[in-house]
């Protein structure tokens, strides 16, 4: 199970470190090494969150996120994200800004730091909006209940996550020029950009996140129609309507995945400027880690983990909330990669110690199989 899943991780690690050797000697093997373990690190609590997406999509989806989506994640995000956002703010053209990554590297990673502040609002704001709309859902298990319990009451309130994500950004916004101003106005002009950047990723959110959920929910309509006709639909033959919907269901899923993976990679890339500012090793390093994490994303939906210890999607979308926090802090101040790591790594794995002690705490209880006594066990952290 573990070699079918990772297997092409193992072979993409292989290929990628070699290929690292023959470019630039056991030193960019080193960095490699890093820049894959940082990426893993940064990304963890995303394949936390793809899996409690991808185990509605099918099979089919399935691959599509592994070939597809890893072409996406690897060449899109890794290797020609940073190239766009040089072309883009330093105003050239896309060959123009690949012959800079690979001749003048320090002037390439002084352009790619000018755009931060942007790139941060526009992933912070997507991260934000996901860690909002899933504190303010009432849910019948709970992982903080001290918190989230009035926190879903609060959601009961229309559009309060939009506002609140708006209200938001305007502060980081209004920060940051105030900030800029009293730095001899250097970046005074960008405190514009980085709320129309914010107001991007909000409206990416809305649109991408709103057609994935209007689809899987006319899909589930769908199905209980179908059901209910099934013995019909067998007897004629006809093609069901349901598979057409489960496409556009799932594609729109697919895309809202890839944004959300987007978003995520968005402080590796930042981050591994800190490590090395050569693009090649920036691309093996950060597409070998991204591989394993689709790996590991595919894994928890075969192993049914997400069922097994209900606590780790709270703790990723913490995480997301954390990230997306920290992201927004980033366009005015600087923070470690390695504080930026920790806080996922340590919201998942605490809610996976959850996990176990409420697994145990049901497993000791077992004259009480009512759905209730379930929910109030597991509401007790």
């Amino acid at each position: 199970m573990v070699l079918k899943t990772f297997g092409w991780s193992f072979a993409v690690t292989a290929l990628g470190l070699v290929a690292a050797v023959f470019y630039g000697g056991w030193t960019a093997f080193g960095i490699v090494a890093i820049l894959s373990v940082l990426e893993i690190s940064l990304s963890f609590d995303n394949a936390v969150v793809n899996a409690g997406i991808l185990k509605k999509m099918n099979a089919f989806w399935q691959k599509i996120f592994l070939t597809v989506g890893v072409l996406i994640a690897v060449f899109g995000m890794r290797l020609v994200f940073p190239v766009v956002i040089v072309a883009v703010s330093a105003s050239m053209g896309p060959i123009e800004a690949v012959d800079l990554a690979l001749t003048d590297k320090d002037r390439y990673q002084q352009l790619v730091t000018d755009a931060h502040p942007s790139i941060a609002a526009f992933g912070g704001m997507f991260l934000l909006m996901i860690f909002l709309d899933f504190v303010f859902e009432d849910r019948d298990i709970k992982w903080l209940a001290w918190l989230e319990r009035p926190l879903a009451k609060l959601g009961k309130v229309d559009m309060l996550s939009v506002c609140i994500a708006l209200i938001v950004l305007l502060i980081s916004s209004m920060t940051f020029a105030t900030h800029a101003h009293q730095h001899g106005g250097a970046h005074a002009d960008k405190a514009e950009t980085v709320l129309i950047s914010g107001i991007a990723g909000l409206i990416t959110y809305m649109i991408v996140g709103g057609l994935s959920g209007f689809f899987e929910d006319k899909l589930e309509e769908e199905e209980e129609r179908e059901h209910e006709a099934e013995e019909e639909a067998e007897r004629s033959g006809k093609p069901r309507s349901a598979v057409v919907l489960a496409g556009k269901a799932a594609f729109f899923m697919f895309l809202y995945l890839e944004v959300l993976d987007a978003s995520f990679s968005f402080d590796g890339v930042i981050g591994a400027f800190a490590i090395t500012n050569d693009i090649v090793l920036m691309a093996l390093g950060l597409g070998i880690g991204a591989m394993y994490v689709r790996s590991l994303t595919v894994y928890l939906v075969r192993q049914g983990t997400l069922d097994d210890y209900v606590y780790l999607e709270h703790g990723a979308h913490y995480a997301i909330g954390a990230l997306a926090m920290i992201l927004l802090v980033t366009i005015q101040y600087q923070i470690s990669e390695i504080i930026t790591g920790l806080v996922g790594v340590v919201l998942i794995a605490w809610s996976f110690w959850s996990s176990v002690r409420r697994n145990k705490a049901l497993a000791a209880t077992e004259g009480g199989t009512g759905s209730d006594e379930k929910t109030e066990v597991s509401s007790g952290v």
